[in-house]
This record gives structure tokens, sequence and C-alpha cells, in this order.
């Protein structure tokens, strides 16, 4: 488990020809930009590419900016388990030159409060067979609930600090400074050594914390580790680790996260960690360790306009968001491909509807239809089928997303409620078992289903309009499948 603030990173590539005219600075011209996970979010990358079943606690702003970090998070196959945050989405953007940094755009403004972790959240920390503290000082690692389960798990936990973020909870196996946040944390001596400040500010560190080890990290000469009453070990690394070394910290902790896992002792974890954050600075650095996220944005919205209907994509869900939730209200949300809308679809979104108050509708984009139910699917495009869904009164906005399931979109958006149409095969006893149940108990959400119109199928729609027949379907009541939970709502609906 990994546990920290999440940042979008972004790094925009360019060429510089010439001089601003009305300024001496030189003009980027944009070549090429990728978006990343930054923060704990890249430390959790980090740990799933080597293979490991990672989960990441972690705030997620109702904003485009929380959107993509979802949608990148479940494409590198991490499992979030979010909590609220107010305010923006932090972002960290590299402009860069051939390979150079020229300037660093930070945005996102002042930290906001991240929400209680669920229950969930709790269970899974303390099954967790070590847990990554991966502190950037916006909030995280404060939470009360998150510091009284860190300070009570038996797996090792490893402690990434920030000169800003707050003290380590007591107990932990090994700390992780670098040396410029020993030298904030930590008062040195004028004078003194590179080895005896950080000797001394590991040590200082400690007995602050009552850490079980604290590893410094030295930059391209490894780390110093000090254990309680040992002189301390001298970590190098291999051979040259000139480069980028945007992530290393990240890299090394993370590195050491898998190896305490694993039953390594604290000084082989550290050696192992040296190793890997070495070898990932020689090897080009974040640019190269990770593959660039696929062109096709999860979340549509999330960076470049989407379909142009004012309650359709992530600007609309998130203002939507939070209004609802300003008024202390309940989100409702429910997903499918909606191809060829007709009255089933319609009493499953008006039954979803009643639950809260707003109703997001999760869409499949086209290459995700095309993808679950063949190339000659959809029969409308995405951009109609989103029109078409925000024009009915019981549908509050659309967000349109690409893979095969919604596991990003609900990371972010959070709904209170999901809402599963009744002709869901696996009936009132499979409720429980829906991927998506499994998503929603990361927050305390639920999953229900509600009934539908038998004989309303748009597979049978399509094959019955293709073969000239006839669409004679019984409209009589709803036919009810599975079951409906009530939700009880803390605002009167108006919609």
């Amino acid at each position: 488990m990994v546990v920290g603030d999440t940042l979008l990173d972004r790094d925009v590539e360019g060429v510089v020809n010439r001089l601003c005219p009305d300024s001496p600075v030189p003009v980027l011209d944009e070549t090429s930009a990728v978006d990343r996970p930054g923060g704990a979010g890249l430390a959790a990358v980090f740990a799933a590419a080597q293979g490991a079943d990672v989960v990441l606690v972690t705030a997620l702003a109702d904003d485009a900016g929380g959107a993509r970090l979802s949608a990148l998070l479940a494409a590198a196959g991490v499992r979030v388990y979010p909590l609220a945050l107010a305010g923006a989405t932090p972002e960290k953007i590299r402009l860069r030159a051939r390979g150079r940094v020229l300037l660093r755009h930070d945005r996102g403004g002042a930290s906001g409060e991240p929400g209680q972790p669920s229950d969930e959240v709790l269970r899974v920390l303390a099954a967790a067979s070590a847990v990554l503290v991966s502190d950037y000082g916006r909030g995280v690692a404060r939470q009360p609930a998150l510091r009284a389960a860190l300070a009570a798990t038996r797996a090792p936990v490893v402690w990434d600090p920030h000169p800003r973020g707050p003290a380590a909870v007591p107990g932990v196996h090994l700390a992780t400074p670098n040396e410029s946040e020993v030298r904030e944390l930590v008062p040195t001596l004028p004078g003194a050594s590179r080895i005896a400040t950080a000797s001394r500010g590991a040590q200082g560190l400690r007995r602050r914390w009552r850490a079980g080890a604290v590893a410094v990290t030295l930059g391209g000469d490894g780390a110093l580790l000090c254990h309680a009453g040992s002189t301390p070990l001298v970590v190098p690394t291999s051979g040259s680790a000139e480069g980028d070394t945007c992530g290393a910290g990240d890299r090394f902790a993370a590195a050491a996260s898998l190896a305490l896992a694993q039953g390594a002792l604290v000084s082989e974890a550290v050696q192992a960690a040296v190793a890997e954050a070495s070898a990932y600075v020689a090897g080009g650095g974040v640019a190269t360790a990770l593959p660039p996220p696929a062109d096709v944005v999860s979340l549509r919205g999330a960076r470049r306009p989407a379909v142009s209907a004012e309650r359709v994509g992530v600007a609309a869900v998130a203002a939507l968001l939070s209004e609802v939730r300003d008024a202390g209200g309940t989100v409702v949300a429910t997903g499918g491909c909606f191809d060829l809308l007709h009255a089933g679809h319609l009493a499953t979104l008006q039954a979803a509807r009643q639950l809260g108050d707003c109703l997001i509708v999760c869409l499949n984009s086209d290459a995700s239809v095309a993808g679950l139910k063949g190339p000659r699917r959809p029969v409308l495009p995405e951009g109609d089928r989103a029109r078409l869904l925000a024009a009915l009164s019981c549908v509050d906005a659309v967000l349109v997303f690409d893979e095969p399931t919604p596991e990003a979109v609900l990371s972010w958006v959070r709904p209170d409620v999901w809402v599963k149409g009744g002709d869901y095969a696996g009936g009132v006893d499979d409720v429980a078992t829906l991927p998506e149940a499994d998503v929603l108990r990361r927050w305390g959400g639920n999953t229900v289903v509600v009934p539908y119109l038998d004989g309303r199928s748009t597979s049978d729609l399509i094959a019955r309009a293709a073969a000239g027949q006839a669409v004679d379907a019984d409209d009589g009541p709803p036919r009810p499948v599975g079951v409906t939970v009530p939700v009880t709502t803390t605002r009167e609906r108006t919609r």
C-alpha cells in the first residue's frame, strides 16, 4: 500500500530557436507533452511496474486534473482508494528542451483538506504486507484516522518525509529523507562534513520519530543508513548515476518497501533501493522508465475539449459534484453503452435518478463499445449518444470513458450509489460480486440493481431492424430483477 499526496506531472518538450521579442527569454515551441502521476502516485506506479499488487490511498479533487490522474493510475494497474480533496489538483509542469529543464511551473494553490478514509481503506491497510507513506506536504499524511491505522499496523512502514509534512508515526521501520530534507528538519553543525551532517541528522530523526532506521539519500553517492547505536552504513552506487533525477526518491522508497514486503533486512532493502534508483537515473529517469500513456484520453474532456454539450464532459461533472456535495447531497452514477437509446434504458435511468440528488452517466466511448461488442458497434457515435442522454431530464451529466470498465471514472467521481440495470445476468445473489461493487467499497459507496422493462435489448433491436422485423415489446409494468436499496438524501429533490 502507498499512502500520500498525488500530483499531476506534465513534461512539455520543445525546441528553442529564438528569444521573445518583448523580453529576453527563450521561446519554447512545444513538440510533445506527456502526463503522468507524480508524488505518491509515481511511487505506486513504480511498484506496480515491478509486478506488485499495489493499492494507493490518495486524495483526488473534483476537477480535470483529478480525472486525468484517476485514468493514468488505473491504466498503470494501481488500485486507487480515493479520499475527497477540497480545492484543486496540484500540478507540476516541466518545460524542457533537449532533455534539460528550462522552467518548472506549479499550479493548484494551497493544499486542500483530504476527506476521511472509509472502513474499507482501514481494512486494506491492516492487511498490507508493506506500507509506503509518500508525503508531499499536502495533507494526506496528517489525516488522523490514517495516522492511527499506520501506527497500529504490523506491516513494515517506510516513511518518505517532506519538510512541510508531519512527523512520521512512531515505530516506522525506515524513514528515507534526502540530504536537503535532513538539513531542514535537523539543525546542522557549522563546518561539519557531508557524512557527519547526514549521520547526525539521521540519528536525530530516528530518535525524534522513534524510527527503527533512517536512510539519508545522497544523490549520485548512494545512501547513508543509521540504526540504533550502530555505526552508519554507507551504501554507494555501483557506477555513474548522472542524469535526470526527477522521481529518483520515489523509486528508492518504492524499491525499499518492496524489499521489506518480501522479508529483506533493512540494510538489504536499502542496498536494493540504491541499486534500483541508480539504474533508474542512469537509464534516463522518468522519461524512459515509464511507458508513455496512451494517446486516447481515458476520461474525455480531461485534457482536450469535451463533446459540445453543456452537461457533457469533465468540467460539467466537476461543477455538478461540487454543487451537490457542498449541499450535502447524494451522488448517483450508472454506466453503459446506451447505443440506440430505448425505453428500457429510460426506465433504468429514471429509477436511478430517484436514489439521490443527481445522476451521472458514465458512457462507454466508441472505442470501448467496439472492444466490448465488436467492430460493427456502436450504431451511434459517442457524441450523439452523449447528447441524447444529456437531454433527458433524469440525467444531470454525462462522462465518456475509453476503458472496458468504468473503474477509472468511478475512482474520480466517487459516487455514493452505483446503479446497475436490471438486465444484469447475475441477479440478486451476485450483486455484491460485481467489479463495480468492489470499487465502490473503497470509499464506502453502495451498488444496487434497479428494475427494467422486459423485452428491451439494444442487440435485439439491431437484429430485428436488420431483418426488417417490427419491434413488439410488452409495455406492461417493469419486471423487478435484483434489489433496489433505498437511499435517504439530505435535501429535497427539485429536479
